[in-house]
Formats: C-alpha cells, sequence, structure tokens
C-alpha cells in the first residue's frame, strides 16, 4: 500500500500528519511573494516540513486510510507499520526514498533524516489553480515623451462649458494613446483601456454632479416622523458568536473510547487548562483539546508551552468546530 498518496491527500487539509513510528510531516502556511531583481510572482503556498521525533499515532493517518479503502482501522495501523518496515529498510539500503508529491528523505553521514520538499506541489487549498509567473518590465519613458511633444503641437481651443472640453480631452487622449500602440506594442493597449476607462469615468462624474445639484435643490418635509428605533443586543448570543471564532485548536488526543477521552478531559480541567471534550467524529474517536484560539499566534504561543512542560506531540487543528 502506498500510503504517502494518503498522506498527500490529508496535506490539503491539516497542518500534520503523522506516520506512526516514523514521523509527522508538518506544513506551514506563506503569503505571496514577489521577487523584484526577475519581477517573478507567486502565490500563497503551504510548506512542508518533516519532524522525525513526532512518531506517536494520533489515529488521523490511519482512520483516513481505513475510511478510503474500506477496511478495518486495525488493518490500515498494520499497513502502515508494513509501510514504515519498507521505508526504513530501503533508507538503510539505498540512503533515499522519494515520497510522490511530497519530497525525498535522505540519511546523511550521521544517519540523520534529512528532508527534501517537493516544490512542485502547492497544499494550500485556496490557491488551488495559481501558478508563478513573470511580468515584463513596462518601460514608459519614450511614451510620455511623445505624448509631451502631441500636446506642445496641439493648439489652444476655448470650450463652451465642461462637457465640451472633457469630450475634447477625452478624444485627444484617445489619439495620444492610438499612436501609443504603435510604439509600446502589447503594453500601450492596456494603458489605452485605462485611459478610456478614466476619461469615461470624468464625464460621468460631471454628468451625476449636476444631478446631485438638482436634487439638493428640493426641501422635504416630514410631518410625522418615525420615532427612535432602539436595538438590543444579547450579550449571550456575542459571546456565543465569538466562541465560533475559535478556530485553532490543540489537540491533546483523540480517543476511540469515550469513557477515556472524558477521563482525559477532566484531568487536563484539574491541570487548569480550558479543555474541550468534541463528540465523536465521522472516525469514531473523540477528540479531546487543550483548549481553542482565535489567531494562529495565540495557538502557537500555547502549543511551545504544552511542548515544553506537558507533551511534545501536541499539535494545532485548524478547523471551525
Amino acid at each position: 500500500m502506498k500510503i504517502e498518496n494518503y498522506i498527500a491527500q490529508l496535506l490539503y487539509r491539516y497542518q500534520c500528519v503523522t506516520v506512526p513510528g516514523f514521523g509527522a510531516f508538518l506544513t506551514e502556511i506563506h503569503s505571496a511573494q514577489l521577487n523584484e531583481s526577475t519581477n517573478s510572482f507567486f502565490p500563497p503556498k503551504k510548506s512542508i516540513s518533516f519532524n522525525s521525533h513526532l512518531k506517536n499515532n494520533d489515529g488521523l493517518l490511519a482512520n483516513h486510510i481505513a475510511h478510503a479503502e474500506k477496511t478495518s482501522y486495525g488493518f490500515a495501523v498494520s499497513a502502515i507499520a508494513f509501510e514504515v518496515v519498507s521505508w526504513k529498510k530501503t533508507l538503510e539500503e539505498n540512503g533515499v526514498i522519494s515520497l510522490k508529491n511530497i519530497g525525498e528523505i535522505r540519511l546523511n553521514s550521521e544517519k540523520n533524516i534529512i528532508f527534501t520538499p517537493n516544490d512542485q506541489t502547492n497544499y494550500l487549498a485556496s490557491s488551488f489553480g495559481l501558478s508563478p509567473f513573470v511580468s515584463p518590465i513596462v518601460k514608459k519613458e519614450n511614451f510620455e515623451k511623445k505624448i509631451k511633444e502631441i500636446e506642445e503641437r496641439e493648439p489652444v481651443a476655448l470650450y463652451e462649458n465642461d462637457e465640451e472640453r472633457s469630450s475634447n480631452s477625452f478624444l485627444k487622449y484617445a489619439a495620444i494613446l492610438v499612436l501609443g500602440l504603435g510604439i509600446t506594442g502589447s503594453i500601450g493597449y492596456p494603458l489605452y483601456q485605462n485611459q478610456i476607462a478614466t476619461k469615461t469615468l470624468i464625464v460621468e462624474s460631471a454628468v451625476q454632479k449636476k444631478v446631485q445639484n438638482k436634487i439638493q435643490e428640493a426641501t422635504f418635509f416630514i410631518q410625522s416622523p418615525l420615532p427612535a428605533v432602539t436595538l438590543s443586543v444579547d450579550s449571550a448570543k456575542v459571546e456565543v458568536a465569538a466562541e465560533k471564532a475559535m478556530s485553532y485548536h490543540i489537540m491533546a488526543g483523540a480517543y476511540r473510547s469515550e469513557q477515556n477521552a472524558r477521563k482525559a478531559y477532566n484531568q487536563l480541567i484539574k491541570d487548569g487548562f480550558k479543555a474541550r471534550m468534541l463528540g465523536e467524529n465521522k472516525h469514531g474517536l473523540f477528540p479531546v483539546l487543550y483548549g481553542s484560539y482565535a489567531t494562529m499566534a495565540e495557538a502557537e504561543k500555547a502549543q511551545k508551552e504544552i511542548q515544553k512542560g506537558e507533551n511534545p506531540d501536541a499539535w494545532i487543528l485548524v478547523e471551525t468546530l
């Protein structure tokens, strides 16, 4: 069973996908980037890293495989264990394993695992279909110089009103931009389109201004004004809405037994955490959370403290519960 296919599927939805007995693949979101030296634009993306110290089974991968293969949870755990043995054997013999759409894992001279991610796959679902592109440099010096020469040669004309001035000015710029098409090629056409839109807005604004002036000349009287409306805000609903905005959760574990989950939840409450116990999920597990947070920064800060003193395997789930 090629479990890397299932790992790749989970990386689109989760920040941490653990392979029991081997390690965990972690994701981090990066915003869009611009390389000014090459005029290259890169869309937002999820980068992948690997942590060989996170080996405990959190049930995520096994449940996903069991659901996809329509088999039991125990069989999925056994299949993962068999694949891990195969990976370790390949590493010892060849020093490297390649995981499709994820990256390469190799051993260095000190027998430490080195992970090289596959940069061709973007696991950020919101960036689906977006790819890097290079924008050509726009050279407009010669074009502006040509416009200035035309303006200097143009005779001065008197206009009877603002509309005529705007209309003639629009025609002047349109003529200039037509000339620019012969100078700048593909660059001139977008500039021409932008100039048309700008001048059209100027004419429309002048018409709207006159209409507005006519409206303001009228005076309206309300004989029996309606009383002021007072809106009351239910503080309880506000608190519920605020709680729903807590989309970053630190996972303590997922238990197949509701009794064990309740026991873990009670212990976390005793330890001073604002713990939460969720209902049974689609995988038949009862998740228990250390707490929920409104921002990723708050969740990461709490995660570091928990990993240092309580549970080194605690990870962050990003989901609206």
